[in-house]
């Protein structure tokens, strides 16, 4: 039977152009207030986390540093996918002081987005455990940081759907209706010349899920289903298929969705409805001595 394939890899190129588009944002021609600052003063600070909180972001961090701040050296004392309390410091860094205050913002939104998402991720997980269901999430991304929020989402302990429309086939309600129908639609999927080992397709009622059976469908999507209808499904589907749940998930009703025993939950608040974790930079009240 098919299975959600894990990212298990982080490519440092992506990375790098995370920041460097940021940068480009951020910076631009040069940190005019930053130039205030004599260029041959050095410093320390801490980067503080001000929650509970997940952390994620370690590698963001690291290369807005890289860019920005190549001689600085960063001391990480809570790692990605580690959990922190309220006021726990996070990193220490200490290099040249206008290139640390250039890079303050850029490493603090990367933290408090991507350590919003991994916390969140670790609510619902938390709220599942002791049932077969993983948490996933969905495309429901911030243009050009998908990577980067599906890497936090395993930080917070969930795991990654498709990557993007070139990784897999999800056959939902506007591709059954444009193909002429569901098994139509799968017979189209299975011919393709690409190989693909991923094939799920959305149903949205139990004569869909019936047609999906008959078909030979192994990984099927339910969407919206009320809750009885859920049960029912996972008794027609038995072991022939797996089952996934989609649609107006909340953590108020996670656990009993979990119970019905599908096999995996996707998610798209985990990403699109979060709110950003508080972490703050604090410069150390002493100078460091010029060099």
């Amino acid at each position: 039977m098919n299975e959600i394939r894990m990212q298990t890899k982080l490519s440092p190129a992506q990375v790098e152009a995370d920041v460097r588009r940021a940068l480009e944002e951020d910076v631009g021609s040069g940190d005019l207030t930053a130039s205030l600052v004599p260029a041959e003063q050095r410093a320390t600070a801490t980067i503080i986390c001000r929650e509970a909180a997940v952390i994620c972001g370690q590698p963001w961090v690291d290369e807005v540093l890289r860019q920005v701040a190549p001689d600085a050296q960063a001391n990480w004392l809570v790692q990605d996918g580690e959990r922190c309390s309220p006021g726990s410091k996070i990193v220490e860094i200490s290099g040249q002081a206008r290139a640390l205050l250039t890079a303050e913002r850029l490493c603090l939104n990367f933290l408090q987005t991507l350590s919003a998402v991994a916390t969140k991720t670790a609510q619902y997980v938390a709220a599942v455990a002791g049932t077969r269901a993983a948490i996933l999430d969905t495309r429901k991304t911030i243009p050009g940081l998908r990577v980067a929020e599906k890497y936090a989402v395993r930080c917070g302990g969930g795991k990654n759907h498709r990557m993007g429309l070139y990784d897999a086939v999800l056959i939902k309600e506007n591709h059954i209706a444009a193909a002429g129908g569901l098994t139509a639609a799968f017979r189209a999927a299975q011919a393709l010349t690409q190989p693909v080992d991923f094939i799920q397709v959305e149903v949205e009622t139990l004569g869909q899920l019936r047609e999906a059976l008959d078909a030979g469908v192994t990984m099927v999507l339910l969407d919206n289903m009320p809750l009885q209808t859920i049960r029912e499904a996972v008794k027609m589907a038995g072991e022939r298929c797996s089952l996934e749940i989609s649609g107006g998930v909340g953590l108020q009703t996670l656990r009993e969705l979990a119970e019905t025993g599908v096999d995996r939950i996707s998610v798209g608040a985990l990403i699109k409805d979060i709110k950003a974790v508080d972490f703050s930079m604090r410069f150390a009240d002493k100078p460091v001595e010029r060099g």
